[in-house]
């Protein structure tokens, strides 16, 4: 992958809460239209990567470049304004706004038309939010407000979208239903760091993968690689 192929280049990540060392040196890239899963256990320090490169953490260093622009030290909403979005853990709805306010608030013209995630698209993408447009986002289930975050991220027209744990405790038929979306959005040639405690769907829907244990990168490459090998139960704890 040349320099120019690079959305996203970190080096050298370190991170702390405080006095303890989260990540350890971590170096990460996602190429353009590419889909990197992250993965490794509980407390490895994966949410504390992504708060990372999108601004969250105060006490950081190291090196991180979008599009070729330094932003190791820029705040998060300056991150953003360089085409990434982000679906976070918590989901993020305001409950007090309704699903169509919620949708809008973040929209923004797409250089591309044949590539745009307008508000009619969302609502075909996802026909049970069509259904509750008019409803706050404190009246909808957790796998509709996770429908609301996704959408939502892709009407910023984003290059770069991060998944925090997209599928965490929502109901079979909805974690299909994201799945579903997931690959849509890869179809799009949108690139992808997708953060989900099912390994395996990770793998099936990436095309490289990068495993984190206590805050270190310790395995890392091809997504197809990564599943043969007998090393990745060990990490992951499976």
């Amino acid at each position: 992958m040349t320099m120019s192929d690079l959305i996203l280049d970190a080096h050298d990540l370190h991170a702390w809460y405080g006095s303890s060392h989260i990540l350890h040196g971590v170096a990460l890239q996602v190429g353009r239209g590419e889909t990197v899963g992250l993965l490794g256990r509980n407390g490895m320090g994966k949410s504390t990567l992504i708060r990372t490169l999108l601004g969250h953490v105060a006490q950081r260093d190291g090196r991180i470049q979008l599009f070729g622009h330094d932003v190791s030290r820029a705040r998060p909403h300056e991150v953003a304004r360089r085409g990434v979005a982000y679906v976070p853990e918590g989901r993020g709805v305001f409950p007090n706004l309704t699903v169509r306010e919620n949708l809008v608030m973040a929209a923004r013209a797409a250089t591309d038309p044949n590539r745009a995630w307008t508000y009619e698209r969302v609502m075909q993408t996802f026909p049970r939010l069509a259904e509750r447009v008019g409803n706050l986002g404190a009246q909808l289930s957790g796998g509709e407000q996770q429908m609301l975050s996704i959408g939502r991220a892709l009407m910023t027209q984003p290059e770069l979208i991060i998944l925090d744990e997209a599928t965490e405790g929502l109901a079979p038929l909805i974690v299909a239903e994201i799945w579903r979306v997931i690959g849509q959005i890869r179809a799009d040639g949108i690139a992808t760091l997708i953060v989900d405690r099912d390994y395996r769907k990770v793998l099936a829907n990436s095309d490289r993968a990068v495993v984190l244990q206590k805050g270190q990168v310790v395995m890392s490459g091809a997504s197809a690689a990564l599943r043969e090998d007998p090393q990745l139960a060990a990490y992951l704890g499976v």
